[in-house]
């Protein structure tokens, strides 16, 4: 392995979810290591200033706003993306988000949200972008799973957040599995506790929070780029024999 396995000049990323956290340090990272990048994102004030910071790196950028729960907005993403760029090399499916509401008491509107954004949102970008790095014959794909797909967190309630992603674990690694031979790498990262914007309210909760830490091998919250240097590993010709794996980075939280 040499330095060259971790280049990505020449190439360009998309990244959903990209105007914060995970997203905005995978849209660091991967810049960093030479990789145009498109940022993808709801939230447009986030949008706009991450694009702007990674063009401030030297390298190529665009914002399109998108609602990955709809896949008539995904697919006008991958036009808009496409016709900017001549192509997308990397997919980074990170658009996510959390909630912790009893089973019990978890409406229609709460899953159906949940799976929208967590899985449907996760596929509807996968196909899009997927039909186009088919037609290429190469492409690689990370998705955001998370640990909460491979285990039930204690002590908040979220069924239907767990379910979500142990969905986009699934799909990882069908989507592998058969697009494998056709030049498509697909994985996804799990990560534990990090410290986002989305974690924030239960790392303010001293009800949850001491009993994370406590469950956590490390005793910390990860930080974004934690995650970012395994999404960037994924993404990278160094990972050239690796798909339909799941890359779990949680301070060993899962080990016990």
């Amino acid at each position: 392995m040499s330095n060259s396995d971790f280049e990505l000049t020449g190439q360009t990323a998309l990244i959903t979810g990209a105007g914060r956290g995970i997203g905005l340090a995978t849209a660091r990272r991967l810049a960093a290591a030479g990789a145009d990048v498109i940022i993808a994102e709801y939230i447009v004030e986030n949008g706009e200033q991450a694009a702007a910071e990674i063009e401030s790196m030297g390298r190529k950028s665009m914002f399109i706003e998108v609602d990955v729960r709809d896949s008539g907005s995904v697919n006008r993403m991958a036009e808009v993306a496409l016709a900017a760029f001549p192509r997308i090399d990397i997919l980074v499916c990170n658009a996510g988000i959390a909630q912790g509401i009893p089973a019990e008491e978890c409406s229609d509107e709460d899953w159906l949200n949940m799976m929208a954004v967590n899985l449907n949102g996760v596929f509807w970008c996968c196909r899009a972008i997927g039909r186009h790095m088919l037609e290429r014959g190469s492409g690689v794909i990370v998705n955001t799973a998370s640990m909460s797909g491979m285990i039930a967190n204690t002590p908040q309630p979220q069924a239907h957040y767990n379910a979500a992603k142990a969905g986009v674990i699934l799909l990882t690694k069908s989507l592998a599995g058969e697009w494998a031979d056709r030049g498509l790498r697909v994985n996804c990262v799990s990560p534990g506790y990090i410290g986002t914007d989305m974690t924030a309210e239960g790392m303010s909760n001293m009800d949850w929070y001491p009993t994370w830490l406590a469950m956590t091998p490390q005793g910390r919250v990860g930080e974004p780029e934690d995650v970012a240097a395994a999404i960037y590993y994924l993404a990278s010709p160094a990972a050239k024999f690796t798909t339909g794996s799941n890359l779990v980075v949680d301070g060993g939280y899962t080990s016990w």
